[in-house]
């Protein structure tokens, strides 16, 4: 972006936005404090120095990445993991906070997240702190969650889903040929799956072998959740889910939840239990960083501050914590201006990487890992420049709902890694191919004559599919990078492995706690967990936590970049599938009725694209829906 082109279009943002706050703003940030006068008011009062129950809502996707874009569109910045954690470690810290209120609004997660979440809302009761739980409804998933409080309660006439553990693979082979194309895709490993999501149109042998021992691992560690903290039997919880559903009165009978009340019942019996001047903090562990004056003059001197942000100094010793969220891809990110993570870019975070490394105040790195693979290149170029830090520092490895394929091949730096029991890993494995369109071409009555001049220049023409010494080709180069991908996780790993590496690698994959058994992990814990273990590695006592890059404000986004930044690229935008009318239209209507389903078509989709722009790739097998 030319620096001329940056400056106008900051100024029009600028204009533009500060039209939206002057209006719109101040009536907001009016209605927000007459609801928490409001709240103060039903509690019965109480000044500063009161008992306060902290509140926390969790709706919709919980992200790893954190971001720090204010609330200028309608709706708040999406809620990350590390900022809920914080917020909970607040709570149980602070003398005011006699107790704690988690209201569960179709909360989304994956089964490494429900985990670190249940662990933490656990973590009040050695501070004697009750954690209530507080739902319309709850599903399997959700309940495992709530289990980890100290009361569950459901509204009258809602209604708790246990029904146990369901799955989906999806098959897009029936879709592509809809489309006249044709996927020409091979794999290194007979359980290296992910092609079959574009080469079948169901599961092969093993496949179906592995999403049995890894649907075993991950409904065993759901049940062992629940029976822990209910102090029952996994032999009654199972019974217990066979017996599902439940109205919120069969659940009481049960012994599933402690309560039924509607929310100003609910509300109520807080008041009885904690007195007249107990107060309900909305926005607990909130920062006001990003709230607007009331003042409408005062506005312009806040958009100024946020034109020209002064970046954080680090002085004390920090534990900086890089993350890889999403599809690992070649080039740099671009942030979006309403949050969340489009993928986790190769220059992105080696660039993260190397500043950890070269910073002095920080004294060891947490590479929290979120991702189901994508490019072998891609993920060469992070842990790289992950090996780099752990020349100088330790690095150490905390891994979330999913680290597979290449989410598995960036951890190969670290000596020491961190899964939650049900965190989805391992597929060590490679595939590579390509798409053939000439199919759709032929629907819409286009025809294409080739030229060529060497004998392997078509070789990832998407005209044809391979010939037999193209396949060899590609299967020669696969084998190469496959090999590359396996010696790096003996490199690391070393004797800790209880099986030969070929018969951990061929693509299976593994629930945490498999991993963790033979050999691939090394402690079963949570996020909190590998950042204190980091800081005891560097020695540290008193420390900061600190993300790195830092998250990107809505601004500076806009501002010219670095001309480092530039010569290195910046990533593709845009799927071409996803493009297709067709294919967008039916995403529109099938995602406002499964919303599940309509996401991992996507996500399917921009696999295919991925495939397609690289010669290999270490992705996790199908795209699953778990429900």
């Amino acid at each position: 972006m030319k620096t001329g082109k940056a400056i106008r279009t900051v100024r029009t943002l600028f204009v533009s936005i500060t039209l939206v706050l002057l209006a719109v703003a101040p009536p907001a940030m009016g209605q927000l404090e007459d609801l928490k006068k409001l709240g103060r008011a039903v509690m019965g009062g109480g000044d500063e120095e009161s008992k306060q129950i902290a509140y926390f809502k969790l709706k919709g996707p919980l992200v790893e990445t954190p971001t720090e874009f204010p609330p200028l569109f309608g709706s708040d910045p999406p809620l990350s993991l590390k900022g809920l954690l914080e917020r909970f470690k607040e709570a149980r810290q602070d003398s005011n906070v006699v107790a704690v209120v988690v209201d569960l609004q179709q909360a989304q997660m994956g089964l490494g997240q429900l985990e670190e979440v249940h662990e933490a809302m656990r973590r009040f009761a050695a501070v004697d702190k009750p954690v209530f739980v507080h739902a319309e409804q709850l599903s399997t998933l959700t309940y495992a969650l709530a289990t980890g409080a100290s009361h569950i309660s459901l509204v009258p006439t809602g209604d708790l889903w246990l029904l146990g553990l369901y799955g989906e693979s999806l098959y897009l082979r029936g879709a592509l040929e809809k489309i006249g194309c044709t996927p020409d895709i091979e794999q290194c490993g007979d359980f290296k799956t992910a092609a079959e999501t574009f080469m079948r149109s169901g599961p092969s042998e093993p496949a179906k072998q592995m999403m049995n021992w890894l649907f075993d691992g991950l409904y065993a560690s759901l049940v062992d959740r629940i029976a822990k903290s209910k102090g029952w039997t996994s032999e009654k919880v199972r019974e217990l889910i066979d017996n599902g559903p439940y109205s919120a009165e069969g659940a009481l009978a049960a012994g599933l939840i402690d309560s039924i009340k509607h929310r100003q019942d609910f509300v109520a019996d807080l008041k009885k239990r904690y007195g007249e001047g107990v107060e309900i903090v909305t926005d607990y562990g909130d920062t006001d960083e990003f709230k607007p004056p009331e003042d409408p003059f005062a506005m312009f001197t806040f958009l100024m501050q946020l034109l020209n942000p002064t970046p954080k100094e680090y002085t004390e010793p920090s534990v900086a914590v890089v993350y890889v969220e999403g599809a690992i891809q070649v080039g740099a990110a671009q942030p979006s201006p309403f949050g969340g993570s489009e993928g986790a870019y190769s220059t992105t975070i080696r660039r993260a990487l190397d500043k950890a490394a070269e910073d002095d105040t920080v004294k060891a790195v947490v590479l929290r890992v979120d991702s189901p693979g994508g490019s072998a290149l891609a993920s060469e170029i992070i842990l790289d420049a992950a090996k780099r830090v752990a020349a100088k520092k330790p690095i150490v490895v905390s891994m979330g709902s999913v680290a597979g394929s290449g989410g598995y091949y960036v951890t190969c730096a670290a000596d020491t890694i961190f899964a939650d029991a049900g965190t989805i890993t391992a597929s060590i494995g490679v595939l590579g191919g390509k798409i053939v369109t000439t199919g759709g071409w032929d629907k819409l009555g286009v025809k294409w004559h080739p030229n060529q001049r060497g004998k392997m220049a078509g070789m990832m023409s998407s005209a044809s599919k391979f010939s037999d010494a193209e396949r060899a080709k590609i299967r020669q180069y696969m084998d190469y990078v496959y090999g590359i991908f396996k010696g790096h996780v003996t490199t690391i790993r070393g004797k800790k492995l209880t099986k030969p590496i070929d018969e951990l690698a061929g693509g299976r994959v593994f629930t945490g706690a498999q991993a963790l058994e033979y050999g691939l992990v090394d402690k079963i814990g949570g996020f909190e967990d590998a950042v204190k273990f980091a800081a005891q590695k560097a020695g540290l006592g008193e420390y900061e936590l600190r993300v790195i890059p830092e998250p990107p404000n809505i601004f500076n986004m806009f501002l010219p970049h670095k001309e480092e930044e530039v010569a290195e690229g910046s990533a593709a935008v845009g799927t071409t599938l996803l493009g297709l009318p067709m294919v967008t239209e039916m995403v529109r209507t099938i995602g406002v009725v499964d919303p599940l389903r309509a996401r991992a078509f996507v996500e399917a989709l921009r696999k295919v694209e991925l495939i397609q722009q690289e010669t290999a790739v270490v992705l996790m097998p199908e795209t699953h829906v778990i429900r």
